[in-house]
């Protein structure tokens, strides 16, 4: 099946598209809105530019539509989109426990008459996070905007340990750890699918009270090491 998965560079949209490719699927392309605000309620902010470089180490051609960021207008600019994919039969997206995110691409596929597809809906949080690691991906805290996370965590690769910091601080704040409420944004560095790696060489963090964003200013892409 030829499909075309929403991306944003983060952890759950790049593993959804690895799950189905290892159903065999054929992801002919990668679609990414670019939010002009950094309070969007449907998509990354931080280092979204650096999708073409992830683009690139994934062999999967990539196509962006900025947007004002405006609640509705948003979803105006991601079905004009995914109007566009006309080799897709259907698409694919990495919701998780967001009912809002969920509804909005089901009514416009259902529009578009093709089927969404989110392997990662209603899947154990925690238990994901595992499993992409455990899988081989490597993906790192690019934004915190919750109570409990400190700068601390900007840049952080996420790893076996940290998830267990992570559940620490889901037991004590009742943050969702995948990110799904807003509380974090992740960008992913390497992975079994991605044929190179993607290397930051250059980051700040910029902090503000009790959130902040981590944000590349240059980064490349390096043959991996066998």
């Amino acid at each position: 099946m030829k499909v075309s998965a929403l991306f944003s560079g983060g952890k759950d949209s790049t593993y959804a598209l690895y799950l189905v490719q290892q159903q065999g699927w054929d992801v002919v392309s990668l679609l990414t809105v670019v939010p002009k605000a950094s309070d969007s309620y449907m998509f990354h902010y931080p280092n979204v530019r650096w999708t073409e470089l992830q683009s690139e180490a994934l062999q999967i051609p990539i196509r962006h539509r900025e947007s004002s960021g405006l609640k509705e207008e948003e979803l105006k600019d991601v079905e004009e989109l995914m109007r566009e994919e006309d080799q897709a039969e259907g698409f694919v997206c990495g919701a998780i426990a967001s009912d809002y995110q969920w509804s909005r691409f089901n009514e416009i596929c259902h529009r578009l008459d093709k089927p969404l597809h989110a392997p990662l809906w209603r899947k154990d949080q925690l238990t994901l996070l595992e499993d992409m690691v455990h899988a081989g991906f490597k993906f790192m805290i690019s934004g915190v905007y919750a109570e409990g996370f400190d700068e601390g965590w900007l840049g952080k690769v996420i790893t076996s340990h940290s998830i267990k910091e992570l559940k620490k601080l889901r037991d004590k704040y009742r943050i969702s750890v995948s990110g799904e409420g807003g509380e974090l944004e992740t960008f992913v560095l390497d992975g079994p699918n991605f044929s190179k790696a993607v290397v930051v060489e250059e980051a700040h963090a910029n902090w503000r009270k009790h959130s902040g964003n981590y944000v590349i200013t240059k980064a490349s892409l390096e043959d991996k090491k066998s």
